[in-house]
């Protein structure tokens, strides 16, 4: 019987191949591969290996030589586009979590869109299950690529990567654009959140077995609630939810203690989109989260969305993303951020 979760993959992945991307399997080290969607030009067909740009694709000076956008809106050489990588959250992999974003970028923008360990096709031999662990992966595939600087757009666990690839690489990370996550999952906000959403564990709600418990876990998802056959649920639990194992110990991984959890000082500048109806991050905490994350930091909540904004409003979602990617590649921003050693290179 045909799974129609699986089924939609095919035309997924023909929109991305139209669009100009590719997928590749980036080995970063015997036993660890990342399998990643990449702007076409990386791939040379004739001799089947991956090509990174000469001195790296939109790295650093790459702005500075062009600007970030044409200001005419016409299509760049692949040298001068900013690159941009997009984070996946915990429910699926890269191309399936960002149907609905990655055609309004594609255009202005280098887009590299990964599937984390233990997700789609990336795999590791390593019992590391750390967010430390992801963003180094992140950090190696992009540097075989040859991609000096970018910026990054991280979506619920994704934005937990996505702020320690910052904290860890700045020198990698332009600016950041995270909805529906936190820097860091301490034991407070954890056992918070699990007994507010009547939920014992994060396993129980984010790994869920049962049609009841996928259910569930859609229905605090998003803001309107939706109507799907049973035979959807069983699907998507048949397609979405493999590595189990690895995936429960990638949530155990997550969590930090609350006596070892600061938050860092980024460099970067920083955009929070959020759904003003998130019932798992909600918004009070994204307006707590950017207090502590000071000047750098601004919020944008879009009204009558979840957790999952960028599927339910995707258009409002898009037209934030596609703002706050022009401001910081702006000649201004980078001439400005050049001057005085900020985090827009």
């Amino acid at each position: 019987m045909v799974n129609f979760i699986e089924a939609q993959k095919p035309l997924l992945k023909r929109l991305m191949r139209m669009a100009g991307l590719r997928p590749i399997d980036v080995e970063l080290e015997p036993g660890t591969t990342m399998h990643i969607w990449v702007p076409k030009h990386h791939v040379n067909k004739k001799a089947g290996t991956i090509s990174p740009l000469e001195n790296g694709v939109g790295g650093v000076g790459a702005g500075e030589k062009s600007g970030a956008l044409n200001r005419r809106g016409r299509k760049k050489s692949p040298e001068s586009r900013p690159n941009v990588v997009l984070i996946h959250g915990f429910a699926a992999e890269g191309i399936v979590t960002w149907q609905f974003n990655f055609g309004v970028l594609v255009s202005r923008y280098n887009l590299y869109i990964p599937d984390m360990l233990f997700f789609g096709k990336s795999t590791t031999a390593s019992a590391d299950r750390s967010p430390e662990f992801q963003a180094e992966c992140l950090a190696k595939a992009l540097a075989r690529l040859g991609v000096a600087r970018c910026d990054v757009v991280g979506f619920s666990y994704g934005g937990m990567v996505a702020f320690k690839l910052a904290e860890t690489r700045p020198d990698l990370v332009r600016s950041l654009a995270v909805s529906g996550s936190v820097v860091a999952m301490t034991d407070a906000v954890n056992s918070a959140t699990m007994a507010r959403l009547g939920a014992g564990s994060s396993a129980e709600l984010l790994m869920p077995e049962t049609l009841k418990g996928l259910k569930a876990l859609l229905s605090i998802s998003m803001y309107k609630k939706m109507w799907f056959p049973d035979r959807f649920y069983k699907d998507y639990l048949k397609a979405m939810f493999s590595h189990r194992k690895e995936r429960m110990e990638l949530l155990q991984g997550l969590i930090t203690s609350n006596m070892d959890a600061k938050i860092p000082t980024f460099q970067q500048k920083i955009m929070l989109i959020w759904g003003e109806e998130d019932k798992i991050f909600d918004i009070e905490l994204a307006k707590k989260m950017k207090e502590q994350l000071g000047d750098g930091c601004s919020l944008h909540g879009i009204p009558k969305a979840g957790h999952l904004l960028h599927v339910e409003r995707p258009c409002a979602y898009n037209r934030q993303l596609q703002r706050f990617l022009a401001y910081v590649n702006s000649p201004q921003e980078v001439e400005q951020a050049a001057q005085t050693g900020g985090g827009v290179n």
